[in-house]
Order: structure tokens, then C-alpha cells, then sequence
């Protein structure tokens, strides 16, 4: 594997971007399917039969996001770091420091149990990490972001004035613009890491994710237990940036984003898929939980 240099491990960086600094990574697509408008945008706009319906939402919503954006009635914050890290079985071991000594937490992740076709192995995020017994100095990176602050407050002006539709679209906005500001994050990691300081990629290459490494999301398919949330929220110290956690791990304000980055060249998503007893047993005593509880978060991956 080749290694990475990181200079600043340890660190964490609070952001608050300019809202006309993350538009461009708007992915308008995802804006559609919230309103069963299916199709790729712009395509979309010029459908035989969501053409009209779609082109009325858009305008709509080009309209509030420009007043959004003028007078500031949304803030985008954020906060991310990078920390050594080795793998130990299927964890994923963050350190204090480059001596790597002092263990600060363990991100617990899952394998793939059901075949896969064409002899491939069975994934987990923890591959995409050096093992500790290899020596190799390897680092995981850590982001939590948000484009929710303020959001409610304007929904519910829209709501008053019984405006339901504009309320709706500023939530369906605020949602496009954490993930918006998410990807626009993550270029900017990939540049303080170092690996991406030659990139020359487009809005669409962004988009098609044609650039090394990943961001997986806790509740995603590849990490579906969204209570390791729990530590990545402490080793950012998340709520310094307003982004805090409920007892069920959803993240307030709800436009908000969090997850891990892996810098590994051939890192990608994947579905865990369904787990046996044997890994549930393993992973419960991984986490130091009972196997109820770990089957409790792990429901719908349970064979």
C-alpha cells in the first residue's frame, strides 16, 4: 500500500464556508428523486412527461436558494481532521499521535459473509487501511458538516404564512446543500492530504466521484451501525460546531453530514449484506456490548 504523509494528525479545522462557495457541488438529481421526479438533471427538465413539473420545481427552488444565499438565511459549518490509524482485524484503531501508542478509539466495522461472484473477496471498510503488524503508517480522516443552521427557523416563516411548498423545498434544499458542502469538504481534505493536490476535476467529474478515496457514511450500506457515530462525533468534538447527536444517533440539525475518509487507491463502496450469528457474536464483543443490543442496531443486515 502506498503510504500517506499527513503533517497535521491530530488536528481538527472548523469550516464555515460562503453558501455561494458549495452551490456548485449541488447535486440537482438527488433534488428530483426527493419528489419522485426520477431522472438524471438537466435531462430531467426536458422529460416527456416530468418535464413540466420539473422545470415549475426548479425555478421554484433556483428562486429561494438565491434569497437563501443573498441574505445569509442559512449557515454551512463544519468540522474535520486526521489522525493515524492501523487496522486490527476488522477495526479500524485511531491514534493519538504518529508514535502511535495511545489509542484515542475504534471504528467497529463489518465483513461481507454471502459469496461474491467471481471469486472476489469479502469486503471491509478495515481493507482499506494498513494492519498494525505491517508497520505501515497509514491515517484515516474524520468530517462532520451541516447547511441546517437556520433552516427550520426559515421553514417555518413559509409554514406561517401557509406556504407548505416553499417550506418543504427549503428543507429539501438545506439537505442538497450539506451534501453539497460534504463533497466540497472533501476536496479540500484530499488537497491537505496530499494525494489530491493535482486534481483538475469538474462539477460533473465530482459528481461521477472520479477522484481516489471515499467518504462513507455511518447507515451506509458498507457501515450500517450508525452508533460508531458516537465516536466520531467525540474525536471531532462535533457539537463545538453546532452538529450534535441524539439517544438514536440521527444528527440535529438534520441537513447535516458525517463520516470517515479513506485515502486507499482502491477504496470503494460496498453492501456488507447479511451478517451471520457468528459475526454478530464477533462484533458485539469487538464494540463490548451484548449481542442484543449490536443486533438491535444491526436489524436489517441480519440473516
Amino acid at each position: 500500500m502506498e503510504p500517506v504523509l499527513v503533517l497535521d494528525v491530530g488536528w481538527t479545522g472548523a469550516v464555515e464556508p460562503a453558501l455561494g462557495e458549495i452551490v456548485p457541488f449541488i447535486d440537482w438529481t438527488f433534488f428530483f428523486a426527493a419528489w419522485d421526479l426520477k431522472g438524471r438533471f438537466p435531462a430531467i427538465l426536458d422529460h416527456p412527461e416530468y418535464g413540466g413539473p420539473a422545470r415549475e420545481l426548479y425555478e421554484h427552488a433556483r428562486t429561494l436558494l438565491a434569497r437563501i444565499v443573498n441574505e445569509k438565511r442559512v449557515t454551512a459549518r463544519g468540522v474535520y481532521g486526521f489522525w493515524p490509524a492501523n487496522s486490527v482485524c476488522d477495526d479500524v484503531v485511531v491514534y493519538k499521535d504518529d508514535a502511535r501508542r495511545v489509542e484515542l478509539g475504534r471504528f467497529h466495522m463489518l465483513r461481507q459473509q454471502e459469496p461474491i461472484a467471481d471469486g472476489r473477496p469479502n469486503r471491509s471498510l478495515a481493507d482499506f487501511v494498513a494492519p498494525r503488524e505491517s508497520l505501515v503508517p497509514d491515517y484515516l480522516g474524520l468530517f462532520a458538516v451541516t447547511a441546517g443552521i437556520g433552516a427550520d427557523s426559515l421553514a417555518q416563516e413559509y409554514a406561517s404564512q401557509h406556504d407548505d411548498y416553499s417550506a418543504i423545498i427549503v428543507k429539501a434544499l438545506a439537505d442538497r446543500l450539506a451534501e453539497a458542502f460534504a463533497e466540497f469538504l472533501h476536496a479540500q481534505a484530499r488537497r491537505d492530504w496530499g494525494y489530491g493536490a493535482s486534481e483538475h476535476l469538474s462539477a460533473d467529474d465530482l459528481l461521477a466521484e472520479k477522484y481516489r478515496g471515499i467518504r462513507p457514511a455511518f447507515g451506509y450500506p458498507a457501515c450500517p451501525d450508525h452508533s460508531e457515530k458516537s465516536t466520531l462525533f467525540r474525536l471531532l468534538d462535533a457539537p463545538a460546531a453546532g452538529i450534535t447527536l441524539t439517544e438514536s444517533f440521527a444528527m440535529l440539525p438534520a441537513a447535516s453530514v458525517s463520516g470517515l475518509y479513506f485515502s486507499h487507491p482502491q477504496a470503494k463502496y460496498f453492501n456488507v449484506g447479511r451478517i451471520g450469528r457468528d459475526q454478530l457474536e464477533d462484533y458485539a464483543a469487538r464494540k463490548g456490548v451484548s449481542v442484543e443490543q449490536a443486533a438491535k442496531w444491526l436489524g436489517p443486515n441480519l440473516g
